[in-house]
C-alpha cells in the first residue's frame, strides 16, 4: 500500500509536539520552586507571604490547603513584606490562629517582615528572624493629599454633593477641620489597639510592654529577638527544621510549597501588565488603613 506522505509528515510533527511539551513541563517541575504534590513522607508546607499585602484570598487558600492536607505535619509562614491593607492583614492572622489549633505554625522572616507583614506572624506558634531582618514598626497610617492651593494655581475648581458633614472627609479640594481630623484620629487610634493586642496575645507580653515600643518604629532581628518580638535567629531552612521538628517529624522532611492557580499562557505573559495598571489604579484610590512600613 502507497504511503501518504502528508500523512506521514503530520504525525512525525505531532510526535515532536508532544515530545517538545513533555519536555517543557519536565523542565518547570524541575525548577519551580514549588515541590510536587507527591513528595513522598511527612512535609512541611511552606506559604509565601511576599509584597505589599492588598489581597488575603491567595494566602489563606495556601494555608487552608495545608490545614487539610494529611501529610503536611506544620506549616512555615515565609513572610517578605513591609504590610499593607489593614483588613487583608487581620484576614491572614486570624486564618493563622485557626490553623494553629490543628497544626504547628511557625513565621520565618525574610529581608522585610514589618507592620502588616509582622501582625500576620504573630498568629504563629514562633518565629524566626535573621539577624538584620527589618521589622516591628507596629503602627497605622492614613495619608491624605490636600491640593487646594495647587488647584487654585492652576484655575481648578472641584465640586462636592454630600449627604452629611463629613461625607468628604479627606478630600483634596480643602483644608481638613479639626473636628475631621480628631474623627480620623479615632479610627486610627482604635485600629492601633487591634495591632497591640494582637501582639500581646501573639507574642505572650503585656500590654504595656507592647504600647510602649508600638509607636510606628522599626527593629532589627536581633533586637526584636531581645524585646520578645521574635523567638530565635535564623534563616528559612533553620524555620523548616524548627517546624518539623514541633510537628513530630523524624529525619529530613519534605518541603512543599502551595500551587499557583492555574494561568493560561495569555495570563501569565498580561500578569505584569494588569499588575502595573492596578498599582496605578491603586494610587488614584481613596485612602485607606495601613499597617505598613514606609521605606
Amino acid at each position: 500500500m502507497k504511503k501518504n506522505p502528508v500523512l506521514i509528515g503530520l504525525i512525525v510533527i505531532g510526535v515532536i509536539m508532544v515530545v517538545f511539551i513533555g519536555a517543557i513541563l519536565l523542565l518547570t517541575l524541575m525548577f519551580r520552586r514549588e515541590s510536587p504534590s507527591f513528595a513522598i513522607g511527612d512535609k512541611v508546607g511552606v506559604v509565601e507571604i511576599t509584597g505589599v499585602i492588598s489581597d488575603s484570598r491567595e494566602v489563606i487558600r495556601g494555608i487552608r490547603y495545608f490545614v487539610e492536607d494529611g501529610g503536611v505535619k506544620a506549616i512555615v509562614l515565609r513572610v517578605d513584606s513591609p504590610g499593607g491593607g489593614v483588613g487583608a492583614s487581620q484576614e491572614i492572622y486570624q486564618e493563622v490562629v485557626k490553623a494553629r489549633k490543628v497544626k504547628r505554625v511557625v513565621a520565618s522572616f525574610g529581608g522585610v517582615a514589618a507592620s502588616g507583614g509582622y501582625y500576620v506572624a504573630c498568629g504563629a506558634d514562633k518565629i524566626v528572624a535573621n539577624p538584620g531582618t527589618i521589622t516591628g514598626s507596629i503602627g497605622v497610617v492614613m495619608q491624605f493629599a490636600n491640593l487646594e492651593e495647587l488647584l487654585k494655581k492652576i484655575g481648578y475648581k472641584g465640586y462636592v454633593i454630600k449627604s452629611g458633614t463629613h461625607k468628604d472627609i479627606g478630600s483634596p479640594f480643602r483644608e481638613m477641620s479639626l473636628e475631621e481630623k480628631e474623627l480620623l484620629q479615632a479610627v486610627i487610634d482604635t485600629v492601633h489597639q487591634q495591632f497591640i493586642k494582637a501582639v500581646a496575645d501573639g507574642r505572650k507580653l503585656s500590654i504595656e510592654k507592647v504600647a510602649a515600643i508600638a509607636d510606628g518604629r522599626i527593629f532589627a532581628g536581633e533586637q526584636a529577638r531581645d524585646l520578645g518580638l521574635v523567638d530565635q535567629l535564623g534563616n528559612l531552612e533553620d524555620t523548616i527544621e524548627l517546624a518539623a521538628k514541633m510537628g513530630g517529624i523524624k529525619g529530613r522532611p519534605s518541603v512543599v510549597y502551595t500551587r499557583k492557580r492555574k494561568q493560561s499562557f495569555f495570563d501569565s505573559l498580561t500578569e505584569g501588565i494588569a499588575q502595573r495598571l492596578k498599582e496605578e489604579v491603586q494610587q488614584q484610590a481613596p485612602p485607606d488603613l495601613q499597617y505598613m512600613w514606609y521605606q
